[in-house]
């Protein structure tokens, strides 16, 4: 007796085959289950960390996919009048190829995801936070070229060609992009160097530029300046330029300023004068040494440099007119002259040429 061109032994077998893959549908669950709360889930109480709950959890339906792939490579193995063998080798590999990237793909994103959550906000540098998203996107990009070579060279697509149309299109990509790629580049060694962080106060002296540090990108980093303007600067161009940082190692910073006084001025007066007058200057770092150094002759006057420090270099601008403004006052009541630039000419003639000269003088 036939049905549909098949007798009552092939029914049997397609029912047996049938009732093997809805057991494993049915029970598959509950058996992977079992095996992985006795077995490893006792281990993973004893560890700290989520890792391996992590990868149970990504394993245990992966783990059940794969008890379905087996339960149709073993049912329709005994239908051989249904598929031949090279036509269910195919299919088989298909679906265990997907199964297996599917657990790849599904854990490597749960590791990104666990170590920028959990790792990450722990560590001292911010490098990590900042390149995750970045790796992870790279790590999308080559897990689907991989999978797709695959499956290709699987069925005979020769995939050479493609091979060496992603390295010319690649290629083409980078040419296309050289001021972005080098952008790139710079971030990472930024991120990696470490010139400076963000809330760092810098200077890029090229670009006559400083202000506190808000973002450090993969491209470009932004510097918010001491009148509330952003600069967004290209990391190539920071990569290039000389870079002052007022933050490191630490917010304590030195202040100079030169300022003269007249020839003939006792110096150990002016000195003392000016050391008082700076100490007294509320921001000044009373832990360090404030300086009045005689430092050279100059054409009108004798040029000291005052120097002194701070806690921190927020106040740099306001100090500077606090401590000239009290310098001045205490020079000036001390009555010490502060000269400005003078030039005294002395003009030498004959006794022939004076005469002539007394005679153009006219009176009144």
């Amino acid at each position: 007796m036939t049905f549909l061109g098949l007798n009552s032994d092939q029914w049997q077998q397609i029912a047996l085959s049938l009732g093997i893959v809805v057991a494993a549908i049915l029970l598959g669950r509950w058996i992977i289950g079992f095996l992985l709360n006795r077995v490893l889930a006792r281990l993973v109480r004893r560890t700290r960390t989520e890792l391996d709950n992590l990868i149970i959890d990504t394993v245990r339906p992966t783990l059940y996919l794969l008890l379905i792939v087996i339960a149709i490579q073993s049912g329709f193995a005994r239908l051989p009048f249904l598929l031949s063998a090279e036509q269910l080798n195919d299919y088989l590999f298909v679906l265990y190829f997907l199964t297996g990237f599917a657990f790849v793909w599904i854990l490597a994103m749960r590791v990104f995801e666990w170590y920028g959550a959990e790792v990450a906000p722990k560590t001292e540098s911010e490098l990590d936070e900042q390149l995750i998203p970045f790796f992870s996107r790279v790590a999308r990009i080559i897990l689907t070229i991989l999978g797709a070579i695959i499956l290709l060279d699987k069925y005979g697509v020769d995939v050479s060609g493609l091979v060496t149309t992603l390295g010319i299109g690649s290629l083409a990509i980078a040419l296309a992009a050289q001021e972005a790629l080098a952008d790139t580049i710079a971030g990472f060694v930024i991120m990696i160097d470490r010139p400076f962080r963000i809330g760092d106060r810098i200077e890029i002296q090229d670009l006559d530029t400083w202000g506190d540090v808000v973002d450090i990108g993969l491209r470009s980093s932004r510097v918010r300046t001491r009148d509330n303007r952003m600069v967004i600067v290209p990391n190539s161009v920071i990569g290039k330029s000389l870079v002052v940082n007022y933050s490191y190692p630490d917010t304590l910073y030195r202040i100079q300023i030169h300022i003269g006084v007249g020839y003939g001025t006792d110096l150990e007066e002016a000195r003392d004068t000016m050391v008082e007058a700076v100490r007294k200057v509320e921001g000044v770092s009373s832990a360090h040494p404030v300086e009045a150094l005689f430092l050279e002759f100059g054409d009108s006057a004798l040029i000291f440099r005052v120097r002194w420090w701070l806690d921190s270099y927020y106040d740099t601008r306001r100090m500077f007119d606090a401590v000239n403004t009290a310098i001045y006052n205490a020079l000036t009541s001390k009555k010490i002259d502060i000269p400005y630039p003078q030039r005294d000419l002395h003009h030498k003639i004959d006794v022939e040429s004076a005469g002539r000269l007394s005679g153009m003088i006219r009176p009144g």
